[in-house]
């Protein structure tokens, strides 16, 4: 039933909402609650969310459906007014966010523009992804499926994810690696999509390295000369500043 209790919840995440924007995004700083309210799409679409959740939790027909059409509409967000959302999800710029019906999204989450939590095939009952709590998704990273995204995982831009993620890791490519970076990762969101690990790149190196072994054994037994290794050359740097800042 709505009520004065509900409004009160839906305030308190709004509130926590609105922090979790002036925490995360750079472009806030200074800013005041009202301005980051009235301005910022993805703190409207979460505002639209709750009033239409709250309402579908009530068993109110049409409306709920009805807000997050015009909320779709307006910002660019989608989000199912059945989706499970926890308190300070963060969604930056927002355009093309898509959160389907069935997905879970816990505590203190941070998604950027063009990340779809979806759902594979036809099937009905759980079928979108579940994001555990202190989760950064990048821009334009496809979550699909019923699967579990664990506490504090880092998933990189574009990626395409239809596994489990271990908690701390990071995920990057399509489909989707998980690597494990220096053991835990930190509490929080981290907008650092440079230096990822790539999963491939290492994988071939390992293979460059291989090769130069059999040559090298080849050429021993040959009597000949081993020719030197064939360079592997990075396509960007791993090391420099954090373009997201620290």
């Amino acid at each position: 039933m709505l009520g004065i209790g509900t409004a009160a919840r839906v305030a308190k995440e709004l509130r926590r909402d609105i922090a979790a924007a002036r925490d995360r995004d750079p472009a806030a700083c200074g800013v005041g609650p009202v301005e980051i309210a009235t301005t910022w799409p993805g703190i409207q679409a979460l505002l639209a969310y709750r009033l239409a959740h709250a309402l579908h939790a009530s068993g109110v027909p049409l409306l709920p459906r009805s807000i997050a059409l015009v909320s779709r509409a307006l910002t660019g967000i989608e989000i199912h007014p059945a989706a499970s959302v926890g308190m300070g999800l963060f969604i930056d710029h927002g355009s093309g966010v898509v959160i389907g019906e069935t997905a879970e999204i816990g505590d203190d989450v941070t998604l950027y523009q063009g990340v779809t939590l979806g759902g594979t095939g036809f099937a009905t009952g759980k079928r979108h992804p579940t994001v555990q709590d202190n989760v950064t998704i990048g821009s334009g990273a496809k979550l699909l499926g019923p699967i579990t995204i664990g506490h504090g995982a880092k998933i990189g831009a574009n990626s395409v994810v239809i596994n489990d993620v271990p908690p701390n890791s990071t995920v990057v490519g399509n489909p989707g690696h998980p690597v494990r970076v220096d053991g835990r990762r930190p509490e929080g969101p981290d907008a650092d999509w440079i230096h990822l690990p790539d999963p491939i790149a290492e994988a071939i190196q390992g293979l460059a390295s291989r090769i130069g072994a059999l040559e090298r054994a080849l050429a021993e037994l040959s009597g000949g000369e081993a020719q030197p290794p064939a360079e592997v050359r990075p396509l960007r740097t791993v090391k420099g500043p954090n373009p997201a800042g620290g």
